[in-house]
């Protein structure tokens, strides 16, 4: 009899545990701007990115939840890619902050994008 409450129990925790569609990141309109930069860059061009970026950002930090991998890099490129290097270099370092494994990419980014340009 005990093994089968522990047999349900397990498995009522497994299904709740699958069951969640919540995600540690706040994703926001992300993906999909990314998807538009390749598909159909002109409907993106940078100034436009730098918008819906720092509006996930913005909505990332009134939600509590953490940004993605991967936006506070795309926002400095975008800055890059519209002449503002001192944003540019601001978003770079925090990703670096946020998501330390991605520090070998980012300097590579920092040097090609930044200071040689």
């Amino acid at each position: 009899m005990e093994n089968k409450i522990v047999i349900i129990c397990a498995t009522v925790l497994m299904l709740a545990g699958c069951a969640s569609t919540e995600t540690q990141y706040y994703w926001g309109g992300y993906e999909e701007l990314v998807y538009k930069t390749h598909h159909t860059p002109a409907e993106v061009p940078p100034s436009v990115q730098i918008e819906k970026l720092r509006a996930d950002i913005d909505m990332a930090e009134a939600s509590g939840k953490p940004v993605p991998p991967g936006i506070y890099a795309h926002l400095g490129l975008m800055y890059a890619a519209d002449g503002k290097k001192e944003l540019a270099l601001q978003s770079l370092i925090k990703e670096k902050e946020l998501f330390p494994e991605s520090t070998v990419f980012i300097d590579g980014i920092i040097q090609r994008s930044i200071t040689n340009s």
